[in-house]
Parts: C-alpha cells; structure tokens; sequence
C-alpha cells in the first residue's frame, strides 16, 4: 500500500496549524523556489528548510522517501531531455525544482485532514456561491484529487509488483495497459459509489 498524499497522524507545530496558512505557505514557497533557483547550488538551501520542516513534522524518513518515489522514471526522463539540449546544470535546477515542489505539497497533505482541508477550500470557495459555483463540489473534486492520486500510484506499484513476482521484465507496454484497465474499473467503481449517492444530481 502506498503512503502518497496520505494523510500522518501527528500532534506536531505543522499539524496544529490550520489549512489555509500551510496552502498559502506552500504557493508561495513553490513560487519562490521557481523564481529564485538558477543555479545547482542554491538547490543546497532550499533542500536543506524542507528537510527541516519534514522534522518538525516528525515524518518518518521512509514515509518522507515514499512521496518522491513516483517521480523517479519522469526525473530520468526529464534530466536527460534538459541534460542534452541545456546542459547538466539546467538539469539538476528543473528536477530538483520539481522534486521540492513535490515534496512541500506532499507535507501539506500529509499534515492536512481532507476534511479540515475540505472545510477551508468550501468556505474560501463560498462567495463565489453567487456566481454558480458549488463550493462543496469544488472541496469534493479536490478530495477526489488527493484521494486518487495514491489510489493511481498504488495501482502501478501493484501491476509492477505482480510483473516481478512472475519473473517478467520490464515492458512499458506490459505496464501501462493493465495499470490503465484497472485504473478505469476503479474509477467506475467510484462513479457508481458516487451516483449511488447522489452526488451527480
């Protein structure tokens, strides 16, 4: 099972704090990084405050090392595209880039209930009411998002695993369409959960 985007009981200074700081907090600090990173060395830094934010959420490393496992097949990727056509520099800023970015939204959903998250998405949503917007759909869809995120995850570490158990290599193709059927049989299934409660009136 997949620890991704779930949530990490804890009674830490992050976990006390509510939602609405910690989303802002998380913007802004992604954006800052964005912006502000040039150069392989100033990755140094950055890396170093979320580490220390992972502490003081008293996240446990393996924990921490499973939100950054998933990127590890699109960082090969992305770095040898940017290591050919702008050099290894402009490699390490873009994926370390990637992964801080990766890892701050990951300590918010792991220091985050979705229901406290979904209470301050509604009420920040609410006077949009006005205009037709559906604030509680809006926190629902966004649950949705977190919730399948891990869920899509979890699936391929399944198929991958079942691969190795049967002794088969690795086939992208092999891979891609079982993860795709069994991601689509999922996703009915929750359509189904969901119509059966009328959430699609």
């Amino acid at each position: 099972m997949t620890t991704l985007g779930l949530y990490s009981p804890g009674s830490s200074l992050l976990h006390r704090l509510t939602p609405g700081p910690k989303l802002i907090a998380m913007v802004l600090a992604i954006t800052a990084v964005t912006i502000l990173v040039r150069q392989p060395w100033q990755l140094v830094p950055a890396i170093a405050v979320v580490a220390v934010l992972y502490a003081i959420a008293r996240i446990p490393a393996r924990v921490a090392l499973a939100q950054l496992r998933p990127l590890l097949w699109a960082l090969i990727f992305i770095g040898a595209f940017q290591v050919i056509f702008t050099g290894w520099a402009r490699a390490t800023v873009v994926c370390g880039t990637i992964v801080l970015a990766v890892a701050l939204a990951a300590l918010v959903t792991l220091t985050t209930r979705v229901s406290d998250m979904l209470d301050t998405v509604s009420r920040a949503l609410g006077p949009l009411r006005r205009l037709g917007v559906n604030p509680e759909r809006a926190g629902l869809v966004l649950a949705m998002t977190l919730r399948c995120i891990p869920l899509l995850t979890g699936i391929v570490q399944q198929v991958s695993e079942a691969r190795k158990a049967r002794g088969l290599g690795f086939s992208l193709r092999a891979l891609a369409v079982p993860a795709v059927v069994s991601a689509l049989m999922t996703a009915e299934a929750m359509g189904d959960a969901l119509a059966a409660r009328g959430v699609d009136d």
